[in-house]
C-alpha cells in the first residue's frame, strides 16, 4: 500500500511556482468527477475552461503522471490537484468503473 503523500511533498513535483499555484485552483472537490483511488494509483476527470473534462492520472508505484490537457508541465496543475485533493484523503477509495467486474 502507497502512504499518502504530504502536501509539501506534492508541491514538491510542481515544475515551477506558477504550476504549485495554480494546483490549488484545482485542488476541491467540486472541480472533479469520478476521482477515486487505489492503492497503486489515483485518477479523476477535471472540468477546466474547455468543454471536455481533463483526465489525470497518477501511477503511485513509480510514480508516473499523465493528464489529457495540452500543458507541457510534468506534472501539470490537474495532476497536481488531484494528488492535493488525495494527500488531503479528500477521493473515494475504489476501482475506476471499467475495473469493475
Amino acid at each position: 500500500m502507497s502512504e499518502r503523500w504530504s502536501r509539501d511533498q506534492v508541491l514538491g513535483l510542481a515544475p515551477d511556482a506558477a504550476a504549485a499555484k495554480a494546483a490549488g485552483s484545482v485542488a476541491k472537490p467540486a472541480k472533479w468527477r469520478g476521482a477515486g483511488c487505489d492503492d497503486e494509483a489515483v485518477w479523476g476527470e477535471c472540468q477546466g475552461s474547455g468543454k471536455s473534462a481533463y483526465r489525470a492520472g497518477v501511477d503511485l508505484t513509480e510514480p508516473a503522471f499523465r493528464c489529457s490537457c495540452p500543458s507541457r508541465k510534468i506534472p501539470c496543475k490537474h495532476v497536481l490537484g488531484l494528488l492535493l485533493s488525495w494527500a488531503e484523503d479528500v477521493l473515494a477509495r475504489d476501482l475506476p468503473a471499467g475495473a469493475r467486474a
